[in-house]
């Protein structure tokens, strides 16, 4: 008789600080991944309205080879506020940990949206969600069969647009969804930020006219 399978554990954490973080996902399979060395793992990862993921930073960091991530998400603007934005989907191909022998982790840059001012709070919360962890063996396996939960259509490879179907699995999350405190501006300030914004660009226009006037070199 087969022991009780073991369980997958998945820990999200937030490293930095500021407007731009970074999103790390580690995953441990409770067995030994003798098995598993023909296997890929993908975390789909659901992006927040109030968070974005630049592609062209990720394009970046794949040709450095630093981590191995792509947008799926179409039509999608890296300027808008959190109120004109809407969820995002990226793909991310976790890599063995080199620290861990049955662990394998994924790395993702994510970025703060600006937010609407609020009348009393000076933050929001923004929740990330768990991701969805997706996985492709060359051959079958026993503990699959403990872990793989439905069967999902994804690329084969983030290079090519070839779909396999991946096994999705069930894991047990350390931590609850994770959740960002976001600092916003307060609608109190309004008058007074403005006020300062133009009196300091009408200053600085006119020192730069008068700097152009009394040094500058003009010929009719």
């Amino acid at each position: 008789t087969r022991a009780p399978c073991s369980e997958i554990i998945l820990r999200q954490e937030v490293l930095k600080d500021g407007f731009h973080r970074d999103l790390l996902i580690k995953v441990k399979f409770g067995e030994s991944i003798e098995d598993l060395q023909t296997c890929r793992l993908l975390i789909k990862q659901d992006i927040p309205a109030g968070l974005f993921v630049d592609p062209y930073e990720l394009a970046s960091l794949r040709e450095r080879n630093i981590t191995e991530a792509v947008m799926v998400s179409e039509n999608f603007d890296i300027e808008a506020p959190n109120y004109l934005s809407k969820e995002s989907e990226v793909l991310i191909h976790a890599r063995q940990d080199s620290q861990c022998d049955d662990c394998f982790q994924a790395f993702l840059p994510v970025h703060y949206r600006y937010h609407r001012p609020h009348s009393h709070d000076g933050e929001t919360s923004i929740v990330v969600n768990h991701p969805d962890l997706l996985m492709f063996c060359d051959q079958e396996f026993p503990i699959l069969k403990c872990w793989a939960h439905s069967k999902v259509a994804a690329p084969c490879a983030l290079e090519n647009e070839d779909i396999c179907q991946w096994n999705k699995m069930k894991y047990k999350s350390v931590y609850k969804n994770v959740t960002l405190q976001v600092p916003v501006g307060l609608t109190i300030h309004t008058s007074l930020v403005c006020s300062v914004t133009l009196f300091v660009t009408i200053l600085c226009s006119t020192l730069i006219l008068v700097a152009i006037f009394k040094y500058g070199h003009f010929s009719l």
